[in-house]
Parts: structure tokens; sequence; C-alpha cells
């Protein structure tokens, strides 16, 4: 990767220009940053206890009703986030998008199998499975693709 650092009193406002061949891992995690809108920690709930939970803690979110809940190691939190708002601020390289009601952290997971009608049976590290929807199978292997890349 070349790096090009202009700095001229003249430029009215600083802009950044990426120019590569494909988009990979590496990229993705330089335009996230760039933007810096990822959350450092979620609030969850759980009784009447409010619980401090770094993402990557986090197996997956899952929506049931008007209820948002994470899932962790320690026990399921309620979240007052919605998944839509979770997954514009969690860093896309380690959360995905699964079905209209998962969002799963990529690290958690530990394998899948081909499932009925072209879905995916997604089996996480702590013994739970889900269950990826046909629209979503593509996105899916296309991060898994670009990650596999990113580690030749």
């Amino acid at each position: 990767m070349k790096i090009i650092l202009d700095v001229d009193r003249q430029h009215e406002e600083t802009t950044v220009t990426i120019h590569c061949n494909e988009m990979n891992h590496s990229i993705q995690k330089i335009l996230e940053f760039l933007n810096r809108k990822e959350t450092e920690l979620i609030v969850g709930k759980s009784g009447e206890k409010q619980h401090l939970i770094k993402p990557e803690n986090i197996h997956y979110f899952r929506t049931e009703g008007d209820t948002v809940t994470a899932a962790t190691t320690e026990g399921t939190f309620k979240i007052k986030e919605k998944l839509y708002e979770l997954e514009q601020s969690l860093p896309s390289h380690r959360f995905i998008r699964i079905s209209k009601s998962v969002i799963a952290n990529l690290y958690e997971m530990s394998h899948f199998e081909p499932s009925f009608n072209g879905t995916l049976c997604v089996h996480f590290k702590s013994g739970v499975k889900e269950y990826a929807s046909r629209h979503y199978v593509g996105r899916i292997k296309e991060i898994l693709r670009m990650n596999r890349r990113d580690t030749k």
C-alpha cells in the first residue's frame, strides 16, 4: 500500500481519497476509522441492573417484537437501541446482519451448515444456533471471502 500525504495551507478542507482495485478488509477498517461512529460500550439491562458491555463480548443481537437483546457469555441483556441503529454503529468487519431479527458477531461464529431453501444454519462458539435467511447469505459469503483474502 502506497501512502501519499499532501500538506498545503492552500487546501480549503481535508479530503481523503483511496484508490484500490477491490474493497477488502483493510480498506473497510480504514473507512470505519475515518468515519469513527463505532460504539465503544453498549448499555444492557438485566433485571434492575444496567451493565456496560463491550461490543466484542457480544455474540449476537436479536429482536423479538419490540425488544432487542444482546447475548454474551455472562447472559442475555435488554438493549434500548433498535437493530438498524446497532447495524449502523457497530464495526462492519465484526458484526453482520444474518436475518431481519439477528446481527451476529463474526468472531463468535464457529461454523455454518447449509439448511433448507437456501438458508444457512449459523453455529456460535457458545453452542447456540441461528438461521441466516436467503436474503443475507450472499453478504455473509462476501464478507467471509474478503476476510479469507486478507489472511494470505
